[in-house]
């Protein structure tokens, strides 16, 4: 079982890990990706002749050995790495050069007791199936339930009617319409499979992609996702038991596999032309390229592929890849009584939150608890996870294949098609939310129906969105629009059936169903291209300033249309018209005191870099993956907030980028980025003029992040955090004005305020605050690896007390800040601190002062000083700007702050223009200058004619000029054209009426009278 090993890790104490090295002879694998598809051998003797010194060529011996091919494998000595791989990501048919991999169910504890991912890593495992352990076992523990007395036959004919999932989704009914998968090539990539195993009827091939000379399944996985898929055995029937088996044996016995195995595989799966492709493996890294971008592939070539979502739910954020891409069926799991399974693992997907907002997953949901499946060699067995639940929907997949005659299906069916069908026909769940269910629970004959009389179009997903409908609109539907806020961003995925490439025609429209609703103001982004066959829509949905008071509904459609080129046969392009249905609850602004504005542009998570847990008590989960957003792993703090009468907005741009006078309070919490000098200026000058500030810190300390280093099996390369479970130093240069700072001690334990149990996880103390401050302290150990020394120099019998909540006034703005977010952060929280933030709310967005927090013992006479040489210090072995959208970056307004600044740096651009006017709606002057707080910046202003917008990397896209009259005037083009003109017509009308006036004088001078005719 050691080969199974991710990471070999040794505790070192409680919070910390300790490396374990692994001799690899300092040779790595590496995957050099081609622009070409050509033989092994023609790429071998191209790299050979243009970069013959310091690597050595891998033959690969497998199925696809016989097919061109875009990859290579090469072996590169850690001593020549940078060289040979500048080398040859130089050459001109070379792509990139990535390393190869290593994907691993699970490791060990220290106890040898199995878990799921010790540590989330770089690549996929498989999803977690709730029976772990040895396989037989759990075989066993299943024969005791057969081989139960007759008193328990009550008992066994319930778990054999509810594990029967084929009879509750009606596929008999399409059985007895000689629907059963015929001539639907089905490729299951998973452990493989036995030729002879007797609960199969069409096994076409087996394929061996690992290192091990076998072709058969060892492990029981790969069988039972084949037997849910297409077993026979009238104990645990599949959907469809005539499809064509082929199985891709990826994975070892010791449950490894490495990415070139797996894109051979796809390569190999891609020339034999199968249908229909189940994945149970995910995992958090959706940065491997190689990996991600051959989905792509497979999808482009007509594959419709099913994944598992992941099994590491409750919690939010947790999709897994390749389930989360838009081109691929991702599936959650639900139980017998349609609730969502613990372990289904949630939304939204964390690829754009860096960039804007994520995108709805899972697209649909499945029966995955007590499912009845094949064992390795006969006989049934239960077992439960999204690995169930996604064999489940492949089954209903190959079902719905067989429908469309064989030589109508490449015309009709695609991964978009499907999909269409799949999510249109499924029924939505009572209870669960958008992003626990997607679409609802798979409807197989309501998608038969669909397919029936489907027609190549465009579509969008999801179709709706209803702010009354809650809870499935969460979390659009807690908090109704109004004037003045941040945009709100729904990110929509465009299916687009009508073939694998496709264009947005024209730009979207929204069409208000009244009057009212051209106080909802929409700015677009979309996808430039849609490939393979999904692209994405984003809205950005904004309140005009007339509406500060209105309260109701809007309602209406928002329309893009979709082309693609002709299908063969065809001369006109495909067209669709794709309509998404709105309908948004909007209230009257509300005051300042009630407004937070979350910064969320300064979080960084993974990937691309290791950043660790906040809470190192966790061992289970080293990396911070969850997205760190109000709706993913801080969505129960939003819920609580929204409870408490507070409208939460979120910032996806710099500190600059906000009209502070809008605002009772900043949040900022576990934040991992640096600051612009520009920002930390204009922080000091909004909190002197008002703006509450409340801060969430977390553990830092150089040593201890130092020993975290550890030794990835994956990449075989060593990791170490770029940062702590927050940036104290960054946090300390933007606290500096007002006196204030955190230290690098990394505190645990709990205590108690008035009767409230907290629990301190891995948090800092505060080292610097100013006298006439608040501050808290409470006894604590000293974790860290240097208080690790301190403690034993000490005998380990003491506990200091550490500061750690501080209260202050700053001018005509209070700050709050305290050493630890693991209390709000519902990823691993052991208690939740929500009393302790509405008190602080309280405090510094309506200067309420709590006697519990305001107790004249706890005021500072003299302030808390450190030396600054003695504050932490940031690492200079890593190169941060990496990973940060600060360092090294241009400091810029990205397009989810204000649509009045977007394209601009945001320093002090007041709107030059008025939206039009609606009946009955008075314009409101809402003082919504930006940035009233920094005026000695100077304004940027955007050039005359500049058809740009900054995506989240400061990258061109879209124009500053709109068709949309409703939306503010930004640039002088704007107004000059209508005054040239207003001038025009004025010259004019100046010149005739002078013309007229001479004519006059003439005709009173001539002294001829007027005669009338005769």
């Amino acid at each position: 079982m050691i080969a199974a090993l991710s990471l070999l890790l040794l505790a070192f104490l409680p919070q910390t890990l300790a490396l374990a090295p692994i001799l690899d002879g300092g040779i790595r694998n590496y995957i050099v990706r081609f622009t070409q598809y050509k033989p092994a051998d023609h790429h071998r003797d191209y790299l050979t002749s243009s970069s013959p010194r310091g690597w050595s060529w891998i033959d690969r011996r497998n199925p696809a050995s016989e097919f061109p091919t875009d990859f290579g494998l090469i072996s590169i000595e850690d001593g020549a790495r940078d060289r040979v791989v500048r080398e040859i990501e130089g050459l001109r048919l070379v792509k990139d050069v990535s390393l190869d991999m290593r994907y691993s169910r699970g490791v060990l504890q220290e106890n040898g007791d199995r878990v799921e991912d010790l540590v989330l890593r770089k690549g996929k495992r498989f999803t977690r199936m709730s029976w772990e352990g040895d396989w037989e076992t759990v075989e066993d523990q299943f024969a005791g339930v057969w081989n139960s007395t007759t008193g328990s036959l009550g008992k066994r004919a319930l778990m054999m009617q509810r594990s029967q999932v084929t009879s509750m989704f009606g596929a008999d009914s399409l059985w007895s319409k000689g629907y059963t998968g015929q001539k639907v090539r089905m490729a299951i990539f998973d452990t493989g499979i036995r030729a002879d195993h007797p609960h199969f009827r069409n096994i076409k091939e087996r394929t061996n992609w690992t290192n091990e000379d076998t072709l058969n399944d060892n492990l029981g996985h790969g069988t039972f996702v084949a037997g849910v898929i297409a077993g026979t055995d009238s104990n645990c029937l599949g959907f469809a038991p005539d499809t064509e088996i082929y199985a891709f044996r990826v994975f070892t016995d010791s449950q490894v596999s490495y990415t070139s195995w797996f894109l051979d595989a796809f390569n190999y799966a891609i020339a034999s032309k199968m249908d229909v492709l189940n994945l149970s493996i995910g995992g958090p890294d959706y940065l491997d390229l190689p990996f991600v971008e051959k989905v792509w592939e497979i999808t482009a070539n007509n594959i419709i592929m099913v994944s598992a979502i992941g099994n590491d739910g409750p919690l939010y954020g947790t999709l897994n890849n390749p389930a989360d891409q838009s081109d691929v069926i991702g599936v959650g799991g639900i139980d017998y009584s349609d609730h969502i399974a613990s372990f289904s693992s949630r939304g939204m997907s964390t690829w754009e939150i860096p960039h804007g907002y994520g995108r709805v997953k899972p697209d649909i949901v499945a029966y995955g608890r007590e499912i009845m499946g094949s064992k390795i060699s006969t006989g049934c067995k239960t077992l439960s996870g999204t690995s169930v639940a996604s064999p489940v929907v492949a089954g209903v997949v190959c079902l719905l294949v067989s429908v469309i005659p064989e030589d109508r299906r490449k015309d009709i069916l695609n991964p978009a098609s499907m999909k269409q069908a799949l999510v249109e026909g499924a029924a939505k769940l009572s209870g669960p939310n958008m992003y626990e269910q997607g679409a609802g629970r798979v409807d197989l004959l309501e998608s038969y129906e669909l397919l029936r009389s489907y027609q190549p179009r465009a579509s969008i997903f999801p179709s709706i969105l209803d702010y009354s409908d809650c809870p499935y609109s969460w979390p659009f539907c807690r908090q109704p629009l109004y004037a003045g806020s941040m945009p709100v961003i729904f990110n929509v995925t465009i299916l687009n059936g009508m073939g694998v490439i496709g264009y947005v025609e024209s730009p979207p429209t929204w069409h208000p169903s009244d009057d009212e609703g051209n106080l909802l103001s929409i700015h677009f982004a979309h996808s430039e291209v849609i490939w393979p066959w999904t692209g994405y829509l984003a809205l950005y949905m904004q309140i005009k300033e007339e509406g500060a008071q209105y309260s109701g509904e809007i309602e209406g459609n928002v329309t893009v249309k979709v082309y693609s080129p002709p299908a063969p046969g065809e001369k006109s392009r495909r067209r669709s018209t794709c309509v998404l249905q709105l309908k948004v609850k909007v209230v009257p602004t509300p005051p300042r005191s009630r407004r937070i504005l979350w910064d969320q542009f300064h979080s960084i998570k993974y990937p691309p870099g290791y950043i660790p847990r906040d809470s190192l008590d966790v061992r289970n989960d080293i990396l911070d993956w969850h997205g760190d957003h109000l709706h993913t792993n801080f969505h129960l703090m939003f819920n609580m907030l929204r409870d408490s009468g507070y409208y939460v907005e979120t910032l996806g741009s710099p500190l600059t980028c906000f009209d502070a006078r809008q605002y009772g309070t900043l949040m900022l919490v576990d934040l991992e980025d640096e600051y612009f000098e520009e920002e930390i200026e204009k922080l000091r000058l909004d909190v002197q003029s008002g703006l509450g500030l409340a801060v969430f810190s977390d553990w830092y300390n150089v040593d201890t992040m130092v020993k975290m280093r550890f030794f990835d099996d994956n990449t075989r390369s060593w990791w170490t955090p770029v940062t702590g479970g927050a940036n104290v130093p960054a946090l300390n240069d933007l606290l500096a004005p007002f006196g204030i700072a955190f230290g690098d001690k990394i505190l645990n334990g709990d205590f108690s305020v008035d009767g409230e149990q907290s629990r301190y996880a891995s948090g800092t103390d505060i080292v610097k605050f100013p006298a006439g401050g608040f501050v808290h302290s409470f006894p604590f150990l000293d974790t860290s690896e240097s208080g690790a020394q301190n403690l034993l120099l000490t005998s380990g019998l003491s506990k200091e007390d550490s500061p750690i909540l501080g209260l202050v006034e700053a001018g005509k703005g209070r700050i709050a800040v305290y050493g630890d977010s693991n209390c709000l952060d519902s990823s691993h929280m052991v208690t939740n601190c929500y009393w302790l933030l509405r008190k602080i709310l309280d405090f510094t967005s309506g200067n309420v002062k709590d006697p519990l927090l305001f107790n004249p013992s706890t005021k500072q006479k003299d302030p808390l000083y450190v030396d600054d040489h003695h504050l932490p210090s940031r690492r200079t072995d890593v190169n941060f700007s990496t990973y940060s959208a600060v360092v090294s970056k241009e400091l810029i307004c990205r397009s989810d702050s204000r649509f009045e600044v977007w394209g601009t740096k945001g320093y002090n651009l007041h709107v030059r223009g008025r939206s039009r006017k609606l009946p009955g709606f008075p314009v409101i002057d809402l003082g919504r200058g930006l940035n009233s707080t920094a005026e000695f910046f100077p304004p940027s202003r955007p050039k005359s004619g500049e058809r740009k917008h900054r995506d989240a990397w400061g990258n061109s896209y879209l124009g500053l000029f709109y068709d949309d009259l409703d939306t503010p005037v930004l640039v002088a083009s704007h107004w000059i054209i209508p005054a040239v003109i207003a001038v025009t017509g004025f010259i004019i009308l100046l010149g005739f009426l002078r013309i007229r006036q001479r004519r006059r004088r003439r005709r009173k001078s001539s002294g001829h009278p007027r005669f009338t005719n005769p």
